[in-house]
């Protein structure tokens, strides 16, 4: 059974007095996350995705549909089961939200006195997690005094605290340098492959996505849109909105702007070839054209490697007889996506 299961989830909030309608911030989704999945859900501000975030830990309940989480069915569940459900989910926040008063063993103590772990335990479990995060030299030091990424290990340490099998992870990085946010990612997937904890990675950023994900879905006005393995989603987006996504990481064909330019300084036919991981070398490709005569510059796009598979989009500027042209192409298509730029 999956870790968490959402099955046909919506989420509606009342109108307000001044006479709106009813907001509908989560419709009629479903969605399973297996365990030991890093499963990322992104999509623009206003998508849903943190008001599904507040479904899953429960601090929210859902309008209709149900929602399992550990086995548990949460719709019906009082106010103290619940709290026993989200001992077993962690949660970091953008903004941290450490506790400026208490200090950093302070702050990853707190989740422990919560659940009633006995205080004799605390020492131990507090140092294995400093230790583990990188931050043993900062136990005393106050959040005001650490860097952002620092402030952001104590996050994860303090999400950990109480060993969970499951890790919200709500825009963890938006508020981090890039540097800072691989070294972040790098933590995260430590704590995935080490302690086998699930993680659910909530972004607007597809580098994200792409650096640690296994699984993605997006999401667009309450509604998941599009779903499946990183590599499928990125090299073969379907919907307009993914496809605004995956672009701001992969060059695939050119926009009507970027293809104007092209062809105002390359010569004959424009196309774009798709490789994916395991179909054809480049190189096949490219003897195909030769054999039939063709003439080809790269003029747009690349070779993308997500997490140790690769696909990629060329787009190619090929001279030549019409005719030869279309012969090498119909030659190439049953191994590789040729689209026409034009």
């Amino acid at each position: 059974m999956p870790v968490v299961q959402l099955s046909n989830v919506t989420k509606t909030y009342p109108p307000r007095p001044s006479g709106e309608r009813p907001l509908v911030a989560i419709d009629d989704v479903s969605l399973e996350i297996e365990q030991g999945d890093i499963y990322g859900i992104i999509g623009y501000s206003g998508a849903g995705k943190s008001t599904l975030v507040r479904l899953i830990n429960a601090l929210e309940s859902t309008s209709d549909g149900s929602i399992i989480v550990g086995g548990r069915e949460l719709t019906g569940l009082r106010e103290r089961q619940l709290r026993e459900v989200r001992l077993g989910i962690g949660m970091i926040f953008q903004q941290f939200n450490l506790f400026t008063s208490r200090t950093v063993w302070g702050n990853i103590a707190y989740p422990l006195r919560v659940a009633g772990v006995p205080k004799e335990q605390h020492q131990k479990r507090i140092s294995e997690l400093l230790h583990f995060v990188g931050l043993a030299d900062k136990a005393h030091s106050y959040p005001d005094q650490l860097s952002g990424g620092q402030k952001q290990r104590v996050g994860i340490a303090r999400a950990l605290a109480t060993s969970p099998s499951i890790l919200l992870a709500d825009e963890a990085t938006s508020a981090l340098d890039p540097e800072t946010t691989r070294e972040v990612l790098a933590l995260l997937k430590r704590v995935n492959e080490e302690f086998g904890v699930t993680i659910v990675l909530i972004t607007h950023e597809m580098e994200v996505i792409k650096s640690i994900a296994h699984k993605v879905a997006v999401m667009e006005a309450g509604r998941i849109i599009e779903r499946g393995s990183v590599f499928d989603v990125f090299s073969s987006p379907r919907e307009r909105a993914t496809q605004r996504f995956v672009s701001t990481v992969v060059k695939a064909v050119p926009d009507d702007a970027e293809f104007q330019v092209l062809r105002s300084k390359h010569p004959g036919r424009i196309v774009t070839v798709s490789f994916s991981d395991g179909s054809v070398s480049q190189s096949s490709v490219f003897l195909e054209f030769g054999r039939h005569g063709i003439g080809f510059e790269l003029i747009y796009g690349g070779i993308n490697d997500i997490q140790g598979r690769t696909f990629g989009h060329l787009t190619l500027a090929l001279t030549g007889e019409s005719g030869s042209v279309d012969a090498a192409l119909d030659a190439i298509r049953p191994v590789v996506t040729v689209t026409e730029v034009d």
